[in-house]
């Protein structure tokens, strides 16, 4: 769901640079595309190939992205025991904020009733640690366009119990992250999703749940699942060696206007023949990979607008505009969201359950991606308590719930330590429960995109999984 993107200063060094034609065109179609994919999540190419060489050319891209970053964890644990001044400092060091931080939360989960989380730290303490691997391709539990599962799964007992939950997050984290998720959340195996294969858009995410898996159906009319389906005007100037047919991940931030016009400058000195050389193709498909530039005009590319960023996402047009929504705003918030189509297909088993509306409680689901699903599916919304920081957010949802002119009712909460048991109750007693409780947490901590505080779990925005935790079980405690 989140996605935020990360620190480029560092990024200052390009595959035009590092490898001229004569040495890059030598690379096989597997490791160039494998590069492209690392550049495109934001690692240098000279950081990407190192590591493709360390660990060889089969290594899964996970796998990759773990020994970049242990790499650079490394260098900065040298230069902080470098310049640490005495043995008082060195200890303090070897006892860093996410423990204090871990420790903390679960004296404050165990105050409060969670059973769960002392469950799951005593299978981390007893060694039960699994690895999770991430499959290929990612088509989850079901494939979208086939009418049955491709797997049978059975849900532990505790996870059994209504409500239903939805947990999302970045698929591509650093090791055992996903393996510590699923522990909290009852041992349940994430389904793992590309939104490549609902949209066309890239968009590699994590689901924990316990909804069912049977009679799924995607949303109709099916989305576009080209670039040139869904922006065909930019077929006109689409140069044949750019073989891009989808979009890599919708992210925060836009290109600059300075990146496009270096690739205008760049393609230019070849115009007078039939195509650049392959060393210029190759760096202008890395920054178009990495920022999802398309083509505008002749030797021109182009951020995709927001505008074009809804209809990839799912959202009606417009959902994020006014209101005194600027363009970054909008590029934030629809980087930050679900894929709604995605999203849809997996909530879509709900439709028969609950034909008279459904009690929701959304966490930190952004600009309502889990909301806009449900209304395109046709289950009623009789009652959203939306959790939601974001003041422009929970006026882009505010301002969607009037549009579309819900007759149930929508109570936002700015802070989720206003969330608490006695809350919770009140809407217990009140609504009769809740049918569902769905979001996720920011993934700046996880995404491979973030070159400065990729930390796991325990980092200042990814610790929000923690709240989802203590809610979910609170929820449980008092409707079980």
């Amino acid at each position: 769901m989140f996605n935020l993107a990360s620190d480029s200063k560092r990024h200052d060094r390009n595959i035009f640079e590092l490898y001229p034609d004569n040495k890059y065109s030598n690379k096989s179609l597997e490791k160039e595309e494998k590069l492209w994919l690392l550049v495109g999540m934001g690692y240098t190419a000279e950081e990407a190939l190192t590591a493709m060489d360390k660990c060889g050319p089969d290594t899964q891209i996970a796998e990759l992205t773990d020994f970049i970053y242990a790499a650079e964890l490394e260098k900065e644990l040298d230069v902080c025991i470098r310049e640490l001044p005495d043995e008082e400092d060195e200890k303090s060091y070897s006892h860093p904020r996410n423990l204090e931080f871990l420790s903390n939360n679960k004296r404050k989960l165990e105050k409060q009733g969670s059973r769960g989380l002392w469950r799951s730290s005593k299978k981390q303490e007893c060694g039960t640690e699994r690895r999770i691997y991430i499959p290929n391709p990612m088509i989850g539990f079901c494939d979208p366009d086939e009418s049955w599962p491709i797997v049978e799964r059975k849900l532990p007992e505790a996870a059994k119990r209504l409500p239903y939950f939805y947990y999302e997050n970045v698929a591509l984290t650093p090791q055992g992250v996903w393996s510590k998720i699923s522990r909290f959340l009852y041992d349940i195996e994430p389904e793992f999703v590309d939104s490549v294969y609902f949209c066309a858009c890239a968009r590699k995410r994590g689901y924990i749940h316990n909804l069912p898996i049977h009679n799924r159906f995607p949303l109709t009319p099916r989305p576009p699942r080209t670039i040139q389906e869904a922006i065909p005007w930019t077929k006109k100037w689409w140069p044949s060696w750019d073989g891009r047919t989808t979009l890599n991940c919708i992210h925060t931030k836009s290109g600059s206007a300075k990146l496009a016009e270096r690739i205008r400058q760049a393609l230019e000195k070849y115009d007078g023949e039939p195509e650049p050389p392959r060393h210029v193709q190759t760096y202008v498909l890395a920054e178009c990979r990495k920022w999802n530039l398309v083509w505008v005009g002749r030797n021109k590319v182009a951020p995709i607008e927001p505008n074009e960023m809804e209809m990839l996402m799912g959202f009606p047009r417009n959902h994020t505009r006014g209101g005194g929504v600027c363009n970054g705003d909008r590029y934030t918030a629809l980087g930050n969201s679900f894929q709604v189509d995605t999203v849809a297909y997996h909530l879509s088993v709900l439709k028969e359950q609950f034909p008279n509306g459904i009690n929701v409680l959304s966490l930190f689901s952004g600009i309502g991606g889990a909301e806009v699903a449900l209304h395109r599916l046709g289950i009623p919304l009789k009652n959203v308590v939306s959790v939601e920081i974001s003041e422009v957010n929970r006026n882009i949802v505010r301002g969607w719930w009037k549009e579309t002119n819900q007759c149930g009712n929508l109570i936002e909460i700015a802070d989720v330590q206003e969330v608490t048991w006695d809350k919770l109750e009140q809407y217990v007693s009140l609504f009769g429960g809740f049918d569902l409780l769905i979001g996720g947490s920011p993934c700046n901590n996880l995404s491979g995109r973030n070159r400065v505080s990729r930390v796991g779990l325990e980092g200042e925005h990814s610790s929000l999984f923690y709240e989802y935790f203590r809610i979910l079980d609170l929820v449980k405690c008092i409707m079980g």
